[in-house]
């Protein structure tokens, strides 16, 4: 019986953890970015819009872990508790390292475009490319949790 509370207990982990691992990731994501883009103000005399909105950048990790969260939310059994864990966690914890990593992408390109504000827009494709990433942790979750059964 203990055996079967903690295997359904792992199930409810992977409910809730993309939607709270996401949320962490756009945290960190966006306080470094934040970080960066207040030292870039303290440094210029215009532009502060376009930092402040690079800094919000890596915020759709936790809208992104939100919406599999709403996927993976179903009654939990003993037959689907390991598959919701597995992508819950996993996706969470991808979506927690392209947050991170974006956060320090942005931070690099509020930092160039402070100094050489013509690229700007060139400077947002490393961030961009992260953002795929995160799409794709996004997608193939979404694709993996229809084949986990809906429980009792």
């Amino acid at each position: 019986m203990s055996d079967n509370y903690f295997i359904l207990m792992l199930g409810w982990v992977g409910i809730y953890a993309p939607m709270a691992l996401g949320a962490v990731a756009s945290a960190i994501g966006c306080g470094i970015a934040g970080q960066a883009s207040i030292g870039a103000m303290l440094e210029s005399e215009g532009g502060y819009g376009r930092y402040i909105g690079l800094s919000a950048f890596p915020s759709t990790f936790v809208i992104y872990g939100i919406v599999i969260m709403f996927t993976l939310n179903r009654a939990i059994d003993i037959t689907n508790a390991g598959g919701i864990f597995a992508v819950g966690l996993f996706s969470g914890i991808a979506l927690l390292y392209c947050g991170m990593w974006q956060g320090k992408t942005v931070a690099s390109a509020i930092s160039a475009t402070r100094e050489k504000p013509e690229i700007f827009g060139l400077s947002l494709a490393p961030a961009a490319i992260i953002e795929g990433f995160g799409v794709f942790v996004f997608v193939f979750a979404l694709v993996i949790s229809a084949n986990i059964p809906g429980g009792v």
